[in-house]
């Protein structure tokens, strides 16, 4: 008889060979997965404890300087016979800019002349019967009043006379021209604004919490547009908050001087100013595309020594539009992701990218 005992043995150490083998074979795909776990490229800087300035973002309108522009209407309801200027044009001091009709003006002068002759006539005569004792005092005290009105009126006519020719109380440029040829026009309606472009200012409008931050003589970097990064213009100097609201825009003015630019500012351009409210010399800022939300706050990448990046919640105190002030959550020295923060996971490997490699790999996290 044969006996089966044998081959019963090499089946099981068979199918016992398969199944080490299969858990071999599965052990090593899983290591392999691990391995194949993928790497980002990122940039990173090493953050370091430097001088922060905090800034405040407005935008502004560059607008004449008090005293040196001007807006010139009619003195009296007549109409437009010249026009000599037009907008944008440069006039000197004492150029003729609008004539009015001096129809109305010239009457109005005569009649005024006239009313004072007889108004002092009538006091003459009340004050000689007053001495005759015919008329009483307060006849000469009437009498007296309407010479002094009258006299009153002569001047304000006379005055009407002289600026029936508009002319520049200053040196500029005509900024405004509502005069139409012929067109009627009322008393004090602005015909001409003149302004001087050597003294231009620039008024930021602000919130009121934004303006009790702001302080004279602040420093202000200029640029053209509404928001930064426009064109460089230069800097200014706050010397002006205004103490109330405008009850348009509902913002706190707030005049900058710019005493030199880059180029000659114009009237009603609009500028964006960056006004320094606060320096601190000894803070933690990190560059603003460092910063990753994280639920209500931020957190940044922390690189460690094996190129593995780990999540770190940080308090974030001032902002400018390129750094950020850390006040919690980073004491200096760290190595954080700055671009590509936003591609990276919690504990994922990193390695720096080729540009970042060729400024010299990991820089300084500056403002």
């Amino acid at each position: 008889m044969i006996s089966l005992r044998p081959r019963t043995s090499i089946v099981a150490s068979c199918v016992l060979g398969a199944l080490a083998a299969g858990a071999c074979n599965r052990g090593g795909a899983d290591e392999g997965e691990a391995e194949a776990k993928p790497v980002v490229a990122v940039r990173t800087a090493v953050v370091a404890e430097q001088p922060f300035t905090e800034t405040l973002g407005a935008i502004g309108t560059v607008t004449g300087r008090a005293g040196h522009m001007a807006s010139l209407g009619a003195p009296t309801a007549t109409r437009v016979s010249k026009v000599y200027v037009s907008e944008g044009s440069r006039v000197a001091a004492g150029q003729p800019l609008v004539e009015l009709d001096r129809t109305a003006i010239d009457a109005a002068a005569q009649g005024a002349e006239s009313a004072l002759t007889a108004a002092q006539q009538a006091y003459a005569r009340a004050e000689r019967l007053n001495q005759e004792g015919v008329s009483p005092r307060k006849d000469v005290e009437q009498a007296a009043a309407e010479v002094a009105k009258a006299r009153s009126d002569a001047v304000a006519a006379r005055r009407a006379a002289q600026l029936a020719v508009l002319r520049s109380p200053i040196s500029g440029v005509v900024t405004r021209l509502t005069a139409v040829l012929g067109a009627s026009v009322d008393v004090n309606q602005p015909l001409v604004e003149v302004a001087d472009p050597s003294a231009l200012d620039i008024v930021f409008t602000v919130t009121p919490t934004e303006a009790g931050r702001v302080k004279l003589s602040a420093p202000v970097t200029l640029s053209a547009g509404q928001k930064a990064g426009g064109e460089p213009l230069g800097s200014g100097t706050v010397t002006q908050i205004s103490a109330s609201v405008d009850s348009t825009t509902r913002g706190v003015p707030v005049r900058v001087r710019a005493p030199a630019t880059r180029r000659p500012l114009r009237i009603g351009e609009t500028v964006f100013g960056q006004i320094v409210v606060g320096t601190h010399p000894k803070a933690i800022a990190v560059p603003a595309n460092a910063l990753v939300p994280d639920g209500e706050g931020f957190k940044v990448f922390v690189v460690d020594s094996a190129n593995v990046a780990h999540g770190q919640a940080v308090t974030v105190g001032a902002r400018t539009d390129s750094t950020a002030e850390i006040t919690e959550g980073l004491k200096g020295g760290e190595r954080i992701v700055t671009y590509g923060a936003y591609g990276v996971e919690d504990s994922v490997k990193v390695t720096t990218t080729p540009a970042s490699k060729a400024k010299g790999g990991d820089t300084a996290a500056k403002p």
